[in-house]
């Protein structure tokens, strides 16, 4: 308290001396003031700072991330074609073990059905089907565990993302229908088994079959942290031949001319699946029509969430960090009393003293606002490295943190700077 005390007497005659000291202080020297304070006061810097850093790190870092998903989402996450649409047993996204349960009970969709449905559906432009498992994939000594293993028809190639080949060709009408032993794989089977050898023309093991190598898709990178390219596809006839049938259901892939079609489209696949497996009039689908939008309704609701809980977080963070950013501004008034006295004893105005002590509040909730700032977009980049997930820099962002900032030291020093100046400088002088 003494060595507080001795450092703003110091600082006042100082500028006394200097004769820049004229009643009142201009936000220069209160900036300077605050700054020189919280050097000479590290650790109460910290605590004092806390709060505020906390708050806007979380602003920041939870506006980075959701923005890079953001963009990411509106380039690669969701980049089938706005006129495609699949049909499924069950929803891609389930919220509940109860919903899950029930969900299985469903009757599978057979190939069959897909058959039915590209000859029957007027409005579709291409139809596909699909359907997947995993294994191991192997050549020679060389092998990848858990790899997404597709069966699909020669339409897929088109559908819901065209499938881009760098090397060899994508499969045919011919290939499926004489069930050939075909398979293209992704970037990362070509990178484990081949070690930068060309792989076109090779047979690879696929669980407990072969298959030849007839084309190489071009390299995707990450989703989310989840590789994807580590699949192979082939023909679906194929993949029924030798990994069955039993306990598989397809998903049927459709895509139309236009945005209208694809209306029309769902709602007669609809009404043929409903045929085909007897549902009731009074009873709803057992099975689901996905589209873009059913993503991207799900994906706002989800960063609806995390930006509740950053409001949250840092609400009481900052309500926290202005509760004791006042708090140490009460103790700088008590330990500044003469000083505030012997200025007031020189002319200056009530309004000089709440000016600076609101200067130097604002100042110490800045220097954690900025702080926080920093802190937040390294912890989006340290998440975005470790994890996958995409991250932002958002110029609005940082404008925000810094309002905000300084609305919590403007409020914070309220009250403490209104007590300095309404201090008499006889009382203060004396005490």
């Amino acid at each position: 308290m003494e060595e507080e005390t001795k450092f703003y007497f110091n600082k006042t005659f100082y500028l006394l001396n200097r004769k820049q000291y004229m009643a009142n202080i201009n936000v220069k020297e209160s900036v300077f003031i605050s700054l020189d304070s919280l050097r000479a006061n590290k650790l109460r810097t910290f605590l004092t700072l806390l709060g505020i850093i906390i708050g806007v790190m979380t602003v920041i870092s939870v506006v980075s991330i959701i923005s890079g998903l953001n963009r990411f989402v509106e380039t690669k996450l969701f980049n089938f074609g706005s006129n495609d649409f699949f049909v499924s047993k069950a929803p891609s996204i389930v919220t509940s073990l109860k919903e899950w349960q029930e969900l299985r009970k469903r009757k599978n969709i057979k190939y069959e059905d897909y058959k039915y449905v590209a000859e029957h559906c007027n409005s579709c432009m291409y139809v596909g089907a699909k359907v997947n498992s995993n294994g191991k994939v192997k050549y020679g000594e060389n092998y990848l565990e858990s790899v997404n293993i597709t069966g699909q028809t020669e339409n897929d190639n088109f559908i819901l993302g065209e499938l881009k080949i760098v090397n060899g060709r994508l499969f045919t009408k011919s290939d499926i229908s004489e069930k050939k032993q075909f398979v293209i794989i992704g970037w990362d089977i070509k990178e484990h088994l081949f070690k930068g050898r060309d792989p076109i023309g090779k047979w690879v093991w696929i669980r407990n079959f072969k298959f030849r190598i007839i084309g190489v898709a071009e390299k995707r990178g990450k989703v989310l942290g989840r590789s994807q390219d580590n699949f192979v596809k082939i023909p679906i006839t194929t993949f029924f031949k030798k990994f069955g049938k039993m306990g598989r259901s397809v998903s049927i892939t459709v895509h139309t001319e236009s945005l209208r079609d694809m209306e029309d489209a769902q709602e007669e696949i609809r009404q043929i699946l409903r045929a085909r497996r007897h549902v009731k009039p009074k009873n709803d689908d057992d099975f689901a029509i996905e589209t873009q939008q059913t993503f991207l309704d799900f994906y706002k609701k989800t960063t609806a969430t995390m930006y509740l809980v950053m409001i949250i977080i840092s609400s009481i963070s900052l309500l926290v960090g202005s509760i004791v950013i006042m708090n140490i501004m009460l103790v700088s008034v008590a330990e500044r009393v003469k000083e505030i006295g012997l200025r007031k004893a020189v002319g200056a105005r009530r309004k000089d003293i709440l000016f600076q002590f609101l200067i130097e509040s604002i100042t110490l909730s800045m220097v954690g606002g900025s702080v926080g700032i920093l802190i937040g977009f390294v912890l989006a980049k340290i998440v975005s490295v470790t994890t996958g997930f995409p991250s932002a820099v958002e110029l609005w962002s940082v404008i925000i943190g810094i309002v905000i900032a300084t609305i919590v030291g403007l409020i914070s020093g309220i009250y403490p700077a209104n007590k300095a100046a309404k201090l008499d400088p006889v009382e203060a002088l004396r005490s």
